[in-house]
């Protein structure tokens, strides 16, 4: 076990997660967002590397974003890392491999090059400079089934050091904690095999096998299987973040676009109960996301044809933005959108009224947390994960849902994180009438998103089953 002074800098329960670093080979940190885990993570790698000599270099495996600043950013800003050399294995093939070529103390790639590097670079891990993997956000590899996690249940031997890092592990449910803790730990908590895991601990509930629930007892005894590997805490006991305001804005749709709406609904969901009469097992996850999807993208004010063209219905929801917008006198906002003709609309819309930006990387962070941006528009899934954003503003809008619920509570986290000044005010539009309400219900209340869906699919076919029986 090694022991070293406390670093001064570091809150109490940081210099608690640094000392269990040391300590252990194999770690998860599953602490909240904005709870320093990038520099805690840092710090732990250079006293092994530079204290001890334990270790000689990392991989960090890290959301694309995070990777090209999030990491450099933290060891630019704290003194006692500011030795440490980084390399970023980002970019075209040759750019990658010229980066892997650089003696470096820590390599950093984003997920999708997974594959690649153990595969053509380090065939299986083999002859790889690093002997330490950090993966900062491990839920990118909470699928069993994906190229990347089969690649990393293969290589993760090699490394005599892993951490994990993430502030979501079970957004959608313990069935996701399986992969990433067998990336921990090799199977030796929750079992080798997923179907073990999922039959001891969970039990079929309904919907053909597409949804399971815990057995009674099941979340406590996963807790303390993994509670050894795992340091886990909420910001909420610790640090004092302003709180997190939701405001439902309701939008009214014009009574003609609402009845086409309707309308759109029962068409949609009567093409689908066509094709469930012929195949009764077919109602999946998959198809009533596809529905829903179909809705929110109508309600959103635009819709895709069969060509992706797409094709503009209305913008009330571009004029209830603005409504916030000046309601809140001008003050900087974040918008999150869902699809493609959302945000070009919104650029279009307001780009000649305020100062509106896509977020792309890291010069339009630092122009948001500068004030000079009015209104920042970000994916949810490109800006989920490690970014700080709290110094730009304090406003969010939510354009339309999500059904992720991790990309949900990490875009959130962007401005309500230590540094935030103000309370954070969440604007959720949503069109009276439509499927938005259902989806912000469904992961306000942390429900399995999917499930609900499907319920409300089934929902649907009932009630137009008058309407079926008469066609």
């Amino acid at each position: 076990m090694y022991r070293i002074n406390k670093i001064e800098q570091f809150r109490n329960y940081q210099n608690m997660c640094y000392q269990e670093g040391l300590d252990k080979t194999h770690l998860g940190y599953l602490l909240d967002m904005g709870l320093g885990k990038t520099v805690v993570t840092l710090s732990v790698l250079d006293s092994l590397m530079y204290d001890y000599a334990d270790i000689d270099s990392v991989l960090i495996i890290a959301p694309k974003r995070v990777a090209e600043s999030v990491w450099e950013d933290e060891i630019k800003k704290w003194e006692h890392l500011k030795h440490m050399k980084i390399s970023k294995v980002l970019g075209s093939e040759k750019e990658r491999l010229e980066a892997l070529s650089i003696k470096a103390d820590v390599y950093i790639m984003n997920p999708e090059n997974t594959v690649w590097l153990f595969k053509e670079v380090y065939p299986e891990g083999k002859n790889m400079p690093f002997d330490t993997l950090v993966i900062d956000e491990l839920s990118k590899f909470k699928s069993r089934d994906s190229k990347r996690f089969k690649t990393m249940r293969k290589v993760r031997g090699r490394f005599k050091r892993i951490l994990g890092l993430t502030g979501t592990p079970a957004s959608n449910g313990y069935l996701d904690l399986w992969a990433q803790m067998y990336i921990l730990d090799g199977g030796q908590r929750l079992f080798k095999n997923f179907t073990q895991y999922r039959d001891w601990y969970f039990l079929p509930d309904g919907y053909g096998g597409y949804k399971w629930k815990l057995r009674p007892g099941s979340e406590q005894l996963i807790q303390d299987k993994i509670a050894d590997l795992c340091v886990t805490l909420k910001s909420k006991d610790l640090v004092d973040i302003p709180d997190t305001i939701i405001n439902n804005v309701p939008v009214e749709l014009p009574p003609e676009i609402l009845s086409m709406y309707k309308q759109f609904e029962k068409d949609q969901v009567f093409a689908l109960k066509r094709l469930i009469d012929d195949n009764p097992n077919l109602i999946t996850a998959v198809h009533s996301a596809a529905l829903v999807t179909k809705l929110l993208q109508f309600s959103n004010g635009a819709i895709y044809d069969e060509n992706r063209d797409w094709h503009v219905i209305h913008d009330a929801k571009l004029k209830a933005i603005e409504e916030i917008y000046e309601d809140n006198g001008g003050k900087p906002m974040l918008v999150a959108y869902n699809f493609v003709h959302d945000k070009e609309r919104l650029i279009k819309y307001f780009g000649g009224k305020v100062k509106i930006r896509e977020l792309r990387g890291g010069v339009d962070i630092n122009d948001w947390n500068a004030g000079k941006i009015d209104m920042l528009v970000a994916h949810p899934a490109s800006a989920g994960h490690g970014l700080n954003l709290q110094f730009g503003g304090h406003i969010i809008v939510w354009f339309s849902p999500t059904f992720n619920l991790e990309h949900y509570e990490q875009f959130i986290a962007r401005l309500a994180r230590p540094g935030q000044q103000h309370k954070v005010i969440l604007n959720q539009l949503y069109c009276i009438g439509t499927e938005d309400m259902r989806v912000y219900d469904a992961v306000n209340n942390k429900k399995n998103v999917q499930a609900a869906l499907m319920e409300a699919l089934q929902q649907r076919i009932r009630m137009y089953n008058e309407i079926f029986s008469k066609k």
